[in-house]
């Protein structure tokens, strides 16, 4: 059987689709020797993929996504490599490939946010966009022969809003790294960043339903008690990052200096920065999955955070649960852990359990079985 694996979002440029699309690939490439993978994507991570197994091939599909030209063009380039099977590890399936094909819907975010906050169109091109995204998704998700969500919760969601039939969907957990013991976390190598201990940490982009404005908040009901407490955020400074740091700076002058946005890090530096955090704190909204803190407590960081959507499902006794919208809650609980070492040990202790039940060998063999 040919497979077919749009993989334009691969690599860490992708975000965590890009992180789940590179260990989705790099997983099979161990474990099927049978099938034949036809690997497709764009210029720009072109380099970032070389097979590892003779049956995996690279094909070049330059086409960005969520554009006219992926709609049109894509569908071609996949019937040009004779794909008996297609996956689409986002929603984003072009409304004129009618092969056969399954889909991962990671959340159902842009159904309920939909809001010009998170965009930077304006209001009639935000609205084509808008509706541009439920056609696609609608047709996605009714075309599939199968649909893979990354949590109970995403399934329910899709089955609630979709009208699916429940068999039609199965749920493939993601993967973590697991126990990271014996590394070391020199904090100088961070300099430029001008951060010390002790400091919270955020790792993700900075999309409204991210939070990030709460988190900013609570942050400042901290600090008058924790006058050396610093507030990492890493992701890259896109646009959505510089809104964030304006309103810092407007709205929170007074301790800007104790924000820290580090822009786009490499998998290295980010290690030093989970490992050197005393907590790691997730404000979110919405998530299909949540990785973030799972790798948090790979490094042996307490995580404390939101109880909205599938959180409490994914991170389990592992964390401790805030109110997203409540910044005061928010700023209590994180307080709490940071003061109280014995909750810090046990959440610590907890965390390692949990990411155990996470892994991507797992989730690719089930991912296979799909296919097949």
């Amino acid at each position: 059987m040919i497979i077919g694996i749009d993989a334009r979002f691969y690599g860490p440029k992708g975000k965590g689709l890009g992180r789940y699309t590179q260990k989705l690939i790099e997983n099979l490439e161990k474990i099927d020797s049978e099938n034949e993978y036809m690997i497709f994507l764009r210029k720009e991570n072109w380099n970032e993929y070389e097979p590892a197994a003779p049956n995996f091939n690279k094909v070049l599909s330059d086409y960005r996504w969520y554009t006219l030209a992926e709609q049109i063009f894509m569908p071609f380039k996949i019937y040009q490599q004779k794909v008996d099977l297609m996956h689409f590890p986002h929603f984003n399936v072009p409304i004129f490939y009618f092969g056969k094909f399954v889909v991962t819907i990671h959340d159902l975010i842009l159904r309920h946010f939909p809001t010009r906050r998170a965009s930077t169109l304006g209001p009639i091109k935000y609205w084509l966009k808008n509706l541009g995204y439920k056609i696609v998704i609608g047709l996605a998700i009714w075309r599939a022969q199968k649909i893979i969500t990354v949590s109970h919760y995403v399934k329910d969601d899709v089955v609630k809003c979709f009208r699916v039939k429940p068999e039609k969907i199965i749920v493939t957990y993601e993967g973590t790294p697991q126990k990271i013991s014996n590394f070391q976390f020199p904090i100088s190598n961070l300099n430029k960043y001008g951060m010390t201990k002790p400091y919270l940490l955020y790792v993700g982009n900075a999309y409204p339903h991210k939070n990030l404005e709460k988190l900013i908040g609570a942050f400042e009901a901290l600090i008058s008690n924790n006058k050396d407490l610093e507030l990492v955020l890493v992701g890259e400074m896109d646009y959505f990052y510089q809104r964030l740091k304006k309103y810092v700076r407007e709205k929170f002058s007074q301790m800007a200096n104790k924000v820290i946005f580090t822009d786009f890090v490499s998998d290295k530096e980010l290690a030093v920065l989970y490992g050197n955090s005393a907590i790691y704190v997730f404000p979110s909204l919405c998530e299909g999955f949540g990785l973030p803190p799972l790798e948090a407590m790979a490094y042996g960081v307490p995580v404390v955070s939101s109880k909205s959507t599938c959180l409490p499902e994914i991170l389990g006794e592992a964390a401790v649960y805030f109110d997203a919208t409540n910044p005061q809650d928010m700023a209590e609980k994180i307080n709490k852990v940071l003061s109280d070492e014995i909750l810090k040990q046990k959440l610590i202790t907890s965390g390692y359990e949990q990411i155990k039940k996470y892994s991507w060998q797992k989730m690719v063999g089930e991912t296979l079985k799909i296919y097949s």
